[in-house]
């Protein structure tokens, strides 16, 4: 068995948000959905992820968005828990409530329900936030939805992507 509870390509990259994190004086944040905390599993499999992550939301349901991270309900009501502007709100919540510097949401639609014609099994979007700008970096994506576990591994990657410096 190996040393790690997570796949190894998860593991790697996690093993680099970490380490060049922490070389660039940076704390991270994270407003996790369908990914239910993977991201945050993923860098404390880490050691010394302390020192760079600062905490994580897990915030599955719509009242959880809204609570934990001050979405606004009509932004959800408006364009739903998997869109650009949801997950945007989020990343900004995280940051507002964290000592972070970079935060990182994630929502979408793992499976094997839930999607629609407009937002099919696989979507997911992502932002990230970086404290001191206004500058909104998201982005929805269409990952491979043969299967829960495969979008959200892959989910996982793309979030752990986007928080190396």
């Amino acid at each position: 068995m190996s040393d790690f509870i997570l796949p190894d390509d998860i593991v790697a990259l996690a093993r680099r948000v970490i380490e060049e994190n922490a070389r660039a004086g940076r704390r991270i944040a994270l407003a996790e959905s369908c990914t239910g905390g993977l991201v945050a599993a993923a860098l404390t499999e880490i050691p010394g992820s302390s020192s760079v992550l600062d905490r994580g939301f897990v915030t599955y349901s719509d009242q959880a968005k809204e609570g934990l991270l001050g979405v606004a309900s009509d932004i959800i009501e408006t364009f739903g828990a998997v869109s650009v502007a949801c997950v945007w709100a989020m990343a900004q919540g995280a940051l507002k409530n964290s000592e972070a510097d970079v935060a990182v949401a994630i929502s979408g639609v793992a499976g094997p329900d839930g999607g629609s014609e407009k937002k099919p099994v696989g979507t997911v979007v992502f932002a990230r936030a970086l404290r001191g700008s206004e500058e909104p970096e998201a982005e929805m994506r269409t990952l491979d939805g043969s299967s829960r576990a495969i979008v959200r591994h892959q989910a996982t990657l793309v979030a752990l992507e986007l928080l190396l410096p």
